[in-house]
């Protein structure tokens, strides 16, 4: 490990270069999660630095959730888990949420998720098929009147036909945007009227689709639901922002 923990330069601030240095060995593998980095004392001398700059560097990067931190054991390099990617993204778009998000998310909906569907329906188990059908249920028998139930189930039914698709990569793209999800649909249903029946019998259609392994209706079927979706938007939703 000598060429990781070697001397620092002078031309960037010590604390970032030592934590770019272990950033970059990490994602080179020369690190992998579970290792044990050297103590303070001898990172510092490897490094040629001094304690104050080390440590501002160890602090960001167990912030970063880079590295952990065990008192009384020392500094591991931490598991990267699907789940932090989501967290991050998800703390992101909450903070960043408004109407220009909102509309973004709408453009990107659009371009993905029928290429989901199609995908689902190509991959989908029998499983799938019976999870997707208790949403339907769900969303059916929901009492009309707690419209962020509402919103949750049909969230649910987009989320669960992405897992369909077993593609990972796929999941953790689309979960943030469908966690933002409720806030718009609780609005939606709550003030248009018909729209709680639309959207089940689009899902139905969408369901039906996915069942055959019918991946060009399940394509349509999804693009149709999302420009309904998005004429709800221009009508009533971005009338409510501008109020306000």
């Amino acid at each position: 490990m000598e060429d990781i923990f070697s001397k620092i330069g002078t031309t960037q601030t010590l604390s970032q270069k030592i934590e770019r240095r272990i950033e970059e060995a990490i994602i080179q593998r020369k690190l992998i999660a579970g290792n044990k980095l050297p103590s303070e004392k001898e990172l510092c001398a490897s490094f040629a630095v001094s304690r104050t700059a080390l440590r501002e560097a160890l602090r960001r990067l167990n912030a970063r959730g880079l590295i952990e931190i065990k008192k009384g054991s020392g500094m591991y390099v931490s598991e990267i888990l699907i789940e932090d990617a989501v967290k991050s993204l998800n703390l992101y778009y909450d903070l960043k949420f408004d109407s220009n998000l909102i509309a973004q998310m709408i453009e990107m909906r659009l371009l993905f998720e029928p290429q989901i569907a199609r995908l689902a329906a190509r991959n989908r188990t029998e499983e799938d098929l019976r999870v997707l059908k208790q949403n339907l249920i769900d969303l059916e028998v929901c009492n009309p009147d707690n419209t962020q139930l509402e919103a949750d189930t049909i969230n649910r039914f987009h989320t669960n036909i992405t897992k369909a698709t077993g593609n990972p990569m796929i999941i953790v793209s689309m979960e943030p945007i469908f966690s933002l999800l409720p806030r718009m649909r609780n609005f939606l249903y709550a003030n248009v009227d018909g729209e709680k029946e639309y959207t089940l019998d689009a899902q139905q259609k969408l369901f039906e689709a996915i069942k055959a392994k019918n991946d060009k209706a399940a394509h349509d079927e999804m693009r149709m639901l999302l420009q309904r979706n998005h004429e709800v938007y221009d009508k009533y939703f971005k009338l409510l922002l501008a109020k306000k």
